[in-house]
């Protein structure tokens, strides 16, 4: 007789460490709402609470941002297709598209997803391109990819997939006609990128609307910039430290 062999499901932290998630990522909710980043009580932030990424938190459907407490977040389970169909069920294209990038991306431990004010206006142009003008464009030189295959709203696992496949290895995902898509290894790092992406579409939008040319630094410039970005990872974790430090003076039930 042949053994049937099991296959147990990834652990979760304990307690205090799942408490800890779900207060670093509640913050990041209530940061963007004050930065004027959300929309509406759409968009939505995930965070895989072990190394598979098959388990994540993610916000419930029609919660406002500035709303978001700790314990409002859902824990669901990627291999659950019945997840929709419970009385609470996420937002279907928050199902779709995180469980699918959890399932595809090992990087993806946080993945934030908003449709701010200027990225998504980079994202309507024909050239979705994030020129190298300033130092905070040139954070992203040569690490951003660029979805133009737009067909409609995230509803399907085939659709996730796709905006994974596209993602690979990058943290940013440009959405043509879409928003964005922030995917990195910790709540942290996430906040930061998603922060800075905005501000550098923000400056590139910004040089553009003056109708005069740009100055576009070299590829190796770029490059060099953009490597002593990725060496600054203490920035990621200072920026949280006080977001969550100002919210713990003025909101402190971020953490309930």
């Amino acid at each position: 007789m042949n053994a049937i062999s099991t296959i147990s499901p990834p652990a979760l932290p304990d307690k205090a460490g799942l408490d800890n998630m779900r207060q670093d990522l509640a913050a990041s909710f209530r940061w963007f709402a004050r930065l004027g980043m959300h929309e509406s009580v759409a968009n939505h932030f995930s965070l895989a609470v072990e190394p598979t990424g098959r388990y994540f938190l993610i916000n419930p459907r029609g919660k406002h941002f500035s709303r978001m407490r700790a314990s409002d977040l859902l824990l669901l389970d990627t291999e659950d297709a019945s997840t929709l169909e419970g009385p609470n069920a996420p937002d279907p294209t928050a199902w779709y598209i995180h469980s699918r990038v959890h399932a595809n991306c090992p990087q993806a431990r946080c993945i934030m997803h908003l449709h701010p004010r200027y990225a998504t206006a980079l994202a309507s142009l024909e050239d979705s391109r994030m020129l190298p003008i300033d130092q905070n464009t040139m954070r992203f030189f040569g690490k951003l990819s660029i979805d133009e295959g737009f067909g409609g709203m995230g509803l399907s696992d085939d659709e996730g997939d796709r905006l994974a496949s596209l993602l690979g290895d990058n943290k940013v995902l440009l959405m043509g006609n879409h928003g964005v898509l922030v995917a990195a290894d910790t709540v942290a790092m996430a906040l930061d990128e998603m922060y800075y992406f905005e501000r550098a579409c923000e400056t590139l939008m910004i040089a553009y609307a003056s109708g005069k040319p740009l100055r576009v630094v070299s590829d190796n410039v770029a490059a060099v910039t953009q490597q002593q970005w990725a060496e600054y990872g203490q920035l990621a974790i200072d920026h949280l430290a006080e977001v969550r430090a100002i919210l713990d003076e003025e909101e402190p039930q971020y953490r309930d």
